[in-house]
């Protein structure tokens, strides 16, 4: 895929179209992704946000046929017809009965909507945990995700894993600049600022891969700062859950390649368990290659992309802050073949 952003776009409706037009993109041609979607919820919360969208849909279209039907009715019972200019007195239509009615109604069907409103909101907002929920630390960053699991006690980068039939309850901050995590099927939009936590939940139904992405123009590359969330059963997720846990693989015949990890600048924006890197500024790149994408899913994760990353970043992603490395041909080949180890 190859969608970016014009600068020129930052704050307009074309700035949060065209994450959303990719993330579409990316299911298609993925089978495995579901297509992001808030008519296909997949989670309790989006049901009901899907729930109480039928229910103001279906009002709102109950209104429209009733006012399309006085108006056609209006038109028809009262048009203009020969002789009308020369009756004396005119005729003076009106109904304080039709007047009331059309007074009242309306007040009953906003006080409705509004109890519905509070209600789907004291419900995607619980304060009370169910048994067995899971806590989840999200961290935007221009331009990419930080998922914290503070009960297997370490960090991950852009692509969150969660059981099914789980809650997970997420506390949401920002590095930065004003985020907004979003992923249709499973919950609605929420914001992510600056010196605030917000918080949202998600108790996904179905397993499989679910997209969304930053809905909050944030930056140059906004239109890259994908969500992925991998939805697993109970025993995948404890399996992933416990090789994620581990350090870095050790591989012997990578050492060239560490060692230029750990004498450059990597490891002050960089963690990588198990050894001195310990840089917090970047993703955390422990298990790199079990991820599927690059930089937030600006290119798949593989062998050529990840050298064309780490030779110049910018080329890939324009305005990220990582920056080019200025290493010659061989150290570059010998980084990359270390890195192709982080699984």
């Amino acid at each position: 895929m190859a969608f970016t952003v014009p600068r020129r776009c930052a704050g307009t409706g074309i700035a949060n179209l065209v994450p959303t037009l990719w993330a579409q993109a990316a299911a298609a041609e993925d089978p495995a992704i579901r297509t992001p979607s808030i008519f296909d919820p997949s989670s309790t919360p989006a049901l009901g946000i899907l729930d109480y969208s039928h229910l103001v849909l279906g009002i709102c279209f109950a209104i429209f046929v009733i006012v399309m039907v006085l108006i056609a009715a209006t038109v028809v019972r009262f048009r203009r017809r020969p002789g009308d200019d020369d009756r004396e007195p005119p005729q003076i239509y009106g109904s304080n009965q039709l007047e009331l009615a059309w007074t009242v109604v309306p007040i009953m069907i906003v006080f409705v909507l509004s109890l519905v409103t509070v209600r789907t909101i004291l419900a995607l907002q619980i304060h009370e945990r169910p048994q067995g929920w899971m806590p989840v630390t999200v961290v935007g960053h221009q331009w990419w995700w930080e998922f914290q699991y503070p009960e297997h006690g370490f960090t991950t980068a852009n692509e969150l894993h969660v059981p099914v039939d789980r809650a997970t309850f997420l506390t949401l901050e920002s590095a930065d600049v004003i985020h907004s995590f979003w992923v249709p099927q499973l919950s609605g939009k929420t914001d992510v600022i600056p010196n605030r936590e917000n918080h949202m939940w998600i108790e996904p139904q179905v397993p499989g891969l679910y997209v969304g992405q930053c809905a909050e123009f944030c930056g140059t590359q906004h239109a890259y700062m994908l969500l992925r969330i991998y939805v697993h059963t109970a025993e995948d997720f404890a399996r992933w859950a416990k090789a994620e846990a581990k350090d870095a693989a050790v591989t012997p015949g990578v050492a060239a390649g560490r060692d230029v990890f750990l004498t450059t600048a990597c490891i002050n924006c960089h963690t990588v368990r198990g050894t001195v890197a310990n840089g917090r500024f970047g993703p955390d790149l422990t298990h790199l290659m079990s991820r599927q994408t690059l930089g937030a899913g600006v290119a798949p994760n593989n062998a050529d992309h990840l050298k064309e990353w780490v030779m110049n970043p910018d080329h890939l992603k324009p305005g990220v802050l990582m920056p080019a490395m200025g290493l010659d041909a061989r150290p570059i080949d010998q980084l990359v073949a270390y890195l192709l180890t982080l699984e």
